[in-house]
């Protein structure tokens, strides 16, 4: 219902809604984590046609539909510009002592093929992503805000990015701690 009103909803809340575990998992962890470290970065979410947008920006459903038409595609320069423009102005400003945690797939080039061309080695992924879906990689990072435990960031340049599944998660017990869930919005 926020993405009709003039001010729309946090870009970071429309996704958990749209994407359910998967983006839940990874707000949750990036959030988690920052404030174990201190870290005062912004957590940013890759998008089709603006580049990077910080989880809080305001997006309506105008937006929302603008986005889904562009596609998620290395060669597409709708999607490029603007990526290669947000990472070079936020991110490349950082220093070669910022490094940059990617939570989403790197078993396609549709992300790493753009960043791994401005970023090099400062581009990381956990390794413990490595052969998991979505949903998996949502469930392994709610488990780790949960355990406190901080996955293993490894450089995507020259890393194992295809492997074997790995075995599932186990089955969380009924009453499991859900705590670090968001509420989805309305």
């Amino acid at each position: 219902m926020k993405l009709r009103t003039p001010q729309g909803a946090p870009i970071g809340d429309v996704f958990s809604f749209l994407s359910g575990l998967y983006f839940r998992g990874k707000l949750a962890y990036a959030r988690h984590f920052a404030r174990a470290s201190g870290d005062r970065h912004p957590h940013l979410v890759i998008t089709t046609n603006r580049g990077l947008l910080p989880v809080d920006r305001l997006v309506t459903l105008s937006d929302l539909r603008k986005m889904g038409r562009v596609p998620i595609d290395a060669d597409d320069g709708r999607y490029r510009r603007p990526l290669v423009g947000a990472v070079t102005e936020q991110l490349c400003t950082g220093g070669d002592d910022c490094d940059v945690v990617l939570l989403g797939s790197v078993a396609s080039g549709k992300y790493v093929d753009v960043l791994l061309d401005l970023l090099g080695d400062r581009l990381l992924f956990p390794s413990e992503f490595v052969g998991r879906g979505d949903m998996s990689r949502g469930g392994l990072m709610l488990r780790c805000v949960d355990e406190n435990r901080e996955l293993t960031y490894v450089p995507v340049r020259g890393a194992v990015r295809h492997g074997q599944r790995p075995p599932k998660l186990e089955r969380r017990p009924p009453g499991a701690s859900l705590r670090h869930l968001p509420t989805r919005p309305s």
